[in-house]
């Protein structure tokens, strides 16, 4: 998560105010790391269209008794309650280019392969969103 934090906030706007929180322990999960990253990746680029290039974008990973918690935050548009489920469908876009099957692919990378599970936290219009990953600890 780290790796991919970094690896995004050399490659973005100076306009975007990155901030990252983790616990200092290494948590052992079940994790293909190019497909990982891949979806940290997607979430970070999401988030940055949401917020047109300028905000705040932060990444926090929450350790449980059971699963640790990654939360991709941004002060961006934000996501209407009733699409919570509906931008994970194929072909979901709310972009004038694109596909819609990145977080399509993010929810089978995590839900499929991760056996993770991947949702909107919390959305407020004009505000931002929080999107998390949860993967079972090992």
């Amino acid at each position: 998560t780290r790796d991919s934090y970094q690896y995004l906030k050399a490659r973005s706007s100076k306009l975007i105010e990155f901030e990252i929180s983790a616990p200092d322990e290494v948590i052992h999960v079940k994790l293909n790391e190019p497909l990982y990253s891949w979806t940290i990746e997607n979430l970070v680029k999401n988030a940055i269209d949401a917020m047109k290039g300028k905000g705040k974008l932060q990444v926090e990973i929450v350790k449980d008794q059971k699963f640790v918690h990654i939360l991709v935050s941004d002060s961006g548009k934000g996501i209407p309650r009733h699409l919570f489920n509906t931008i994970f469908e194929p072909g979901y876009t709310s972009k004038k280019r694109g596909w819609g099957l990145g977080l399509s692919l993010a929810k089978r990378i995590i839900e499929d392969y991760h056996k993770g599970k991947i949702k909107v936290k919390h959305s407020e219009i004009n505000k931002g969103t929080t999107m998390q990953i949860s993967l079972r600890i090992l």
